[in-house]
């Protein structure tokens, strides 16, 4: 297949799949429940469970009472008691909604991105500033805990793809049948490809994708490439490349 062909399928792909019925328990995608409430806590907390099978995301996401984002932090410790996820003991859980309650109460989630990002319209910038942040409204150094919310690369180590919070920035900037488009402040220009391993593997098979590396070179290698389709939005092709991935249409 050329090029062009890919551009052409792709293209056809994004337009059939930019519909509501893409998101339900047959088709399970944890934007399915984020959806349901437009909100930016709530979306971040389903964008960073969002590992694993995707059928078990959005059933623990359905198990979740979002509205103790704004209960006391010793009710959200009591109410989530019983919660965990994979790498995720009941006490990692109920501290990410403690961080995102008291992250509220000092300012939004877009205005901290957005502080990072505008010195020079880089995306990963707002996301190690962002991280920074949330790191410091609750210091918590367990392994579940510090999957979750990620860390800042040291200088020189490989960097990898941070998928969910790239496929949450997705959910914020870009406005469509499937994404929300909460925020105003970052460009979506700007945004980098949410790669997985769906991706990646049809990245690579469709030849849109050099490097044999799953990492963040890969995932702005990929951006570039479409970006020379699309200059204003290269990730509308994202949801599109992970359900051909995920539902195996190209041998």
């Amino acid at each position: 297949m050329t090029l062009a062909e890919v551009k052409t399928l792709l293209d056809a792909e994004v337009s059939k799949r930019n519909t509501l019925t893409e998101l339900s328990l047959a088709k399970p995608d944890p934007l399915l429940i984020a959806s349901q409430y437009k909100d930016e806590s709530i979306a971040l907390v389903c964008a960073l469970f969002a590992y694993g099978n995707a059928g078990q995301i959005v059933k623990f996401l359905s198990s979740l009472d979002f509205s103790l984002l704004h209960e006391s932090e010793e009710e959200i410790i009591k109410a989530l008691a019983s919660h965990y996820y994979r790498f995720q003991k009941s006490e990692d859980v109920s501290a990410l909604f403690i961080a995102l309650k008291r992250l509220k109460e000092e300012g939004s989630i877009e205005s901290f991105f957005y502080e990072g990002y505008q010195r020079e319209g880089n995306i990963l910038d707002g996301l190690w500033h962002f991280i920074e942040i949330l790191q410091k409204v609750l210091p918590r150094n367990t392994q579940g805990y510090n999957f979750l919310i990620g860390s800042v690369p040291k200088k020189g180590a490989p960097v990898g793809t941070y998928k969910r919070y790239m496929m949450y920035l997705r959910w914020m900037l870009r406005k469509d049948e499937l994404d929300m488009g909460l925020w105003s402040k970052i460009d979506k220009k700007d945004l980098l490809m949410p790669l997985d391993t769906h991706t990646f593997g049809m990245s690579r098979k469709l030849k849109l994708l050099k490097r044999k590396t799953y990492d963040m070179k890969a995932a702005i290698e990929l951006t570039e490439r479409f970006k020379k389709w699309d200059s204003s939005d290269p990730v509308k092709y994202d949801f599109a490349l992970y359900r051909l991935g995920q539902e195996g249409l190209i041998e």
